[in-house]
């Protein structure tokens, strides 16, 4: 997969494709951290949306802790934590991540 699915799917995908296959808690708090990288990429963003990401992005952490094994977890499961505040600061990530730049890439590589 590349980037761009991987950030459909964590957006989209990952509480639908859950939602059957795992317990209700469980799946919850996936959603939840759908929601949140859902709500983080959204075209309008507003300083007190990304503050009260900012708090509950934590929480849901800690519920994941609480539901898979240490061993699950590395540096990247924190980066949650820091991205709703790179959004208050830099704005909405259309103009900041790389798939405009990868599809035009992709397409150079065509030709």
């Amino acid at each position: 997969m590349k980037s761009h699915d991987c950030h459909i799917f964590m957006q989209r995908l990952q509480s639908i494709a859950f939602k059957d296959l795992s317990p209700k808690p469980i799946w919850e708090v996936l959603t939840e951290l759908s929601h949140f990288f859902r709500d983080i990429c959204s075209t309008v963003l507003r300083v007190k949306d990304m503050e009260q990401l900012e708090q509950n992005i934590v929480v849901t952490l800690c519920k994941l802790e609480k539901i898979f094994p240490p061993g699950f977890f590395d540096l990247m499961e924190h980066l949650p934590v820091h991205l709703a505040y790179e959004a208050k600061v830099g704005g909405p990530v259309q103009y900041r991540w790389m798939y405009t730049f990868e599809r035009f890439l992709h397409h150079l590589k065509k030709k």
